[in-house]
């Protein structure tokens, strides 16, 4: 075995596209600013049952978890931030009214999500914590979408769902959380047959509404739908004309963005307690950006209080922003001449990449292109032009 083999799924990040990845990061971390959003910066391990507080069963399944050799303890590596948002929020500044978090830091999991995903994604999110108004909904939406806007993406899709629809068809049936997780899988799969075999035996409304789930996705006509062919309770309701309120502004601050609707979309059902949403864009297969509600993560930290947020891999969001060229730099010679070391000084102050020729080497500049140079003329060390 090499020694310099790395793990499946796991890679180093190289200097052209580490820098495109800052870059994006710095870019999305000042756009999260522009709304308010307080950057915060959770460590890698935490003790396991902070890590999976109120995420399910698939995020335990993506977490490495090891023993601590000070307390002997189970440690998690994190697979997910929104939980040490949670806590920070519920514990540390234990604020009154909302609080707006950010973060950008790795991420470890067990698995890759895909074929030629990593297990190391570099998890990019914001939550609000406090308000439980469709306006915070709305609010980290626009920001997802400002983001991508601004990694330069273009031809966006944003897919509406809301996880109470669900529990508004099953109100009252006779399931059990097995049951449920395999109802969940079927309606995320599509699976026809499977849905009609684990329906069986529920009342007629219910499988009734079930079935419906699966034709309901596509445009506007898909809410209109849902108001005839699902049953007619509150939480379906009030879920069904929140997604219309939530479109509807979309509509109005994204002129160009293309809605959607996929009520049998379950992606993190145990997870998601209300309206939630994934974007996509052109040429990406998998959701760039996923979010949406989830009031019960705090539950675990003693401080149960609306959440809604949203989360982004800046690796994978990289490799499909447009292509930038190489940075540019300014050339100059090594010397020990006073006056050459001091415009080298000030130029890098002003923030100019300045690349000094080390004596004996010629200057590579894969990640940048020297147009400029710094000469001495006339007795001064001046730009000119490559």
């Amino acid at each position: 075995m090499s020694a310099w083999l790395l793990p499946e799924h796991i890679a180093d990040v190289l200097p052209a596209d580490a820098r495109r990845i800052e870059e994006l990061r710095r870019r999305l971390l000042d756009r999260a600013r522009g709304y308010g959003f307080e950057l915060v910066m959770p460590p890698l391990l935490e003790h396991l049952e902070s890590l999976l507080s109120g995420t399910g069963r698939e995020l335990d399944l993506k977490t490495f978890k090891l023993v601590d050799q000070l307390s002997g303890r189970t440690l998690g590596v994190r697979a997910d931030t929104t939980p040490q948002a949670a806590r920070i929020d519920a514990h540390l500044l234990n604020r009154e009214g909302v609080t707006r978090l950010c973060y950008c830091g790795p991420v470890l999991h067990t698995r890759p999500s895909g074929l030629n995903a990593t297990r190391e994604p570099l998890q990019f999110g914001a939550e609000i914590f406090g308000h439980a108004g469709l306006e915070a909904d709305l609010e980290v939406a626009e920001l997802a979408l400002d983001c991508l806007h601004a990694a330069r993406l273009s031809e966006l899709t944003i897919d509406l769902a809301d996880a109470r629809i669900l529990r508004g068809v099953l109100a009252g049936a006779p399931v059990d959380a097995a049951r449920l997780q395999d109802v969940v899988a079927a309606l995320s799969e599509k699976d026809a047959s499977a849905l009609e075999a684990l329906a069986a035996g529920l009342p007629d409304e219910t499988r009734h509404g079930l079935r419906a789930l699966l034709r309901l996705y596509g445009g506007d006509e898909v809410l209109a739908a849902a108001r005839t062919e699902l049953p007619q309770r509150s939480l379906i309701t009030a879920a069904v004309e929140q997604l219309e309120w939530t479109a509807r502004h979309l509509r109005a601050a994204f002129p160009g963005l293309s809605i959607g609707f996929d009520l049998s979309d379950m992606s993190g059902y145990a997870y998601y307690s209300g309206l939630r949403f994934a974007v996509y864009g052109a040429g990406s297969a998998d959701a760039l950006a996923r979010g949406g509600r989830y009031d019960e993560v705090g539950a675990v930290f003693g401080r149960n209080r609306p959440a809604v947020g949203f989360s982004l891999d800046l690796k994978a969001l990289a490799d499909l922003a447009p292509a930038v060229g190489a940075g540019r730099a300014i050339r100059a010679p090594w010397g020990e001449d006073a006056a050459l070391r001091a415009a080298v000084r000030r130029l890098r102050e002003s923030g100019e990449t300045v690349i000094a020729a080390l004596p004996g080497h010629e200057v590579e500049t894969q990640a940048f292109e020297c147009d400029r140079e710094l000469v001495l003329l006339d007795g001064q060390w001046q730009l000119r032009t490559c």
